[in-house]
């Protein structure tokens, strides 16, 4: 009988391989904590491409409405306006709401390329035709710009 319990082995972990498993944990820990860290500069670009694909959109809204609409950068974000017979009102639509900045922007330039002066608002007009412009997006890793032919598409630059 006692032959046959030293045979049997304890149950368990030895020590090599817990050491194995926390050494695959930690490599995998530190994967996973570098993918989640990006780039400023690509949060600003995707802010400009989400901007730029707004501007369409408001403007393809001013020529279905038949009514002027305007974007204007506010503090710490940005809202769209509607012309109305009282005037300029702020739009509650799902997709021309009021916004935050995201990507960092601390400041915004809006100049139309057929004038020297800049402009505090962006207005889409209810003809397809507009005046070529450029809005540049700052923040503290940079700037991009996004260039509005005047044909109702935007570029990013």
């Amino acid at each position: 009988m006692n032959g046959h319990s030293s045979a049997r082995r304890q149950a368990g972990f030895t020590l090599l391989e817990m050491l194995v498993v926390l050494v695959i944990a930690g490599l995998l820990v530190s994967l996973a904590s570098l993918q989640l860290t990006r780039n400023p500069r690509t949060d600003l670009n995707e802010e400009a491409q989400r901007l730029a694909l707004l501007f369409e959109s408001a403007g393809d809204e001013a020529q279905v409405r038949a009514r002027p609409i305007a974007w204007q950068p506010i503090d710490g974000g940005f809202r769209f306006d509607i012309r109305t017979e009282d005037g300029w009102r702020p739009l509650r639509d799902e997709l021309l709401r009021p916004r935050q900045w995201e990507g960092g922007v601390t400041g915004v330039s809006i100049q139309f390329l057929d004038s020297d002066k800049t402009a505090g608002r962006l207005v889409f007009g209810t003809e397809a035709i507009d005046s070529p412009m450029e809005i540049t997006l700052f923040s503290a890793v940079g700037r991009v710009t996004i260039v509005g032919s005047g044909n109702g598409r935007y570029q990013v630059r």
